[in-house]
């Protein structure tokens, strides 16, 4: 049995470099750039005006003399030719500032007389004009890589001209699960059977951090269906193969056996951690295999633990660990036994809006009721000798990743 870091250890040791792929802007949202993103053009590409108004010479401006109308600059259609002395140019929000001005005066602040626009009062040369390059310049850098793409990133990917963007490919995964006792949801239950729920908390919690998860449902405990289901996952080329239950030690638990038969090197097979201490970890070739325990919060939580951060790292996430965060305890913590503990937890506020967790009482490996009330894990050290309420602690809040 190895602690939770020399585990995590030993499996980033095993991940490759990820591997850039193009795809096109449309798809990349929550994708990780591979390489930083350079501006190919200047934005905005000409100085522009950030209202609807009138382009003057500020230093023409007076109340008393009026300026004549010399035309009018829209976006998409700019003035044509030089703005004279005495003369106003109707102007449009995002149009080029005509040559000749120097300021923008709203709309509101003027006064039509036919073709005669009046002002109130003079403007600051350069007020309202966006400048050529505001925003930014061809060549700046915009984004770095490493970054997972937000909607505002894909809008400046898509201000500066890049109609597909170059991130980091995602692992193919296989998900299966073993046992007899496993009906899938909707099946008429057996008198010792229950309902399959892993497979589905499994494939939301991953499906952001993979390009595909094969679901190959549900596998008896039998040696022969094992290894053929495990050699077609195997055979297909994923990245990352998951199984869930099997992995202890009954006369029944087939899956570290098979998985020996079909040459996997098996690296730990125990952890310190709860729920969550039967997890096996090897390797076949490229393939990573994860043995996930079969009780439904030891499965969530360890692959919250231990399986996401390896896969955020795989698909190129700078901070494969976030999130994690510290957060006062709005209620005790009590004392923790050899093992570390990631216990469930609610986020809240206290009377001064201050984000904190209150943990939840219920430690059953198999109580997913709680599990689902649950926003956080609050990760409590090995021999903890318990906490009051308000010491902060680690916290892996559930909805954020």
């Amino acid at each position: 049995m190895i602690p939770v870091d020399e585990a995590l250890d030993r499996i980033f040791l095993q991940l490759d470099t990820p591997q850039p792929e193009t795809i096109p802007l449309a798809r990349a949202h929550r994708r990780v750039l591979a390489e930083p993103l350079i501006a190919s053009q200047t934005q905005p590409p000409f100085d522009a005006s950030a209202m609807d108004g009138y382009a003057v010479r500020a230093s023409e401006v007076t109340p008393e003399r009026p300026l004549r109308l010399a035309g009018t600059s829209q976006a998409g259609q700019r003035f044509v030719g030089m703005m004279e002395q005495g003369q106003c140019v109707r102007i449009f929000t995002g149009a080029p500032l005509p040559i000749g001005a120097d300021a923008v005066i709203m709309q509101e602040q003027a006064h039509a007389d036919g073709n005669l626009i009046s002002f109130d009062k003079a403007p600051a040369p350069g007020q309202n004009i966006r400048r050529r390059g505001h925003d930014f310049r061809q060549g700046q850098e915009l984004l770095p890589a490493g970054v997972t793409l937000t909607p505002a990133m894909l809008n400046l990917a898509a201000s500066a001209n890049y109609p597909a963007l170059t991130v980091t490919r995602r692992p193919k995964l296989a998900i299966l699960a073993t046992g007899d006792e496993l009906v899938a949801p909707g099946g008429t239950l057996g008198p010792d059977q229950i309902i399959a729920s892993n497979s589905y908390g499994l494939n939301a919690l991953l499906a952001p951090f993979a390009d595909k998860i094969v679901d190959l449902g549900i596998i008896f405990d039998d040696k022969a269906k094992l290894e053929s289901a495990l050699l077609g996952a195997f055979d297909y080329g994923v990245d990352v193969v998951v199984t869930t239950g099997g992995a202890s030690v009954g006369e029944r638990d087939y899956v570290r056996e098979v998985l020996l038969d079909l040459g996997v090197k098996l690296d730990f097979w125990k952890l310190q951690m709860r729920p969550g201490k039967p997890l096996m970890f090897g390797t076949r070739g490229s393939t990573l295999v994860f043995g996930l325990p079969g009780n439904p919060v030891s499965a969530m939580v360890t692959a919250t633990v231990i399986l996401r951060p390896a896969l955020r790292q795989m698909s190129g996430h700078a901070d494969p660990f976030w999130p994690q965060i510290y957060l006062p305890l709005a209620a005790d913590l009590p004392p923790n036994g050899p093992r570390r503990h990631f216990m469930r937890g609610t986020l809240g506020r206290n009377e001064h809006g201050l984000m904190r967790v209150t943990p939840i009482g219920e430690t059953d490996s198999s109580h997913l009721s709680s599990l689902a009330l649950a926003d956080a894990l609050i990760i409590q050290p090995e021999d903890d000798p318990g906490q009051s309420a308000g010491a902060i602690v680690e916290v892996i809040p559930l909805a954020w990743g």
